[in-house]
């Protein structure tokens, strides 16, 4: 058996898990690279349920999310809330410096 298949497997077991997916995602969007984000999108995707899972409960047809998280993807707002909402996921801001200071 391949290494990255096994690897695979287990990066998808773990995904399943909610935490893991958005500890993953926010490491992905850390890196700054948009390819590196919609590949992630895509192992959580398949974590969730597969593509056409997912599409089915984003209300997107399976062909655009297909595109949509591609490598040369560019998912607008809208759909990147609606996959994320169908992954049980939220996108969320936050403050560059968590700390907080005495006013």
């Amino acid at each position: 058996m391949i290494k990255t298949t096994a690897y695979q497997r287990d990066l998808v077991d773990a995904l399943k898990d909610p935490v893991e997916a958005a500890a993953y995602l926010n490491a992905a969007i850390e890196d700054g690279d948009r390819a590196v984000f919609l590949l992630a999108l895509r192992n959580v995707a398949e974590a969730s349920g597969g593509m056409s899972a997912l599409a089915e409960k984003a209300q997107l047809s399976r062909e655009s999310l297909y595109r949509t998280l591609s490598a040369r993807g560019n998912p607008e707002i809208k759909s990147l809330n609606a996959i994320l909402h169908a992954m049980g996921l939220r996108l969320a801001v936050e403050p560059e410096n968590r700390e907080t200071s005495a006013a």
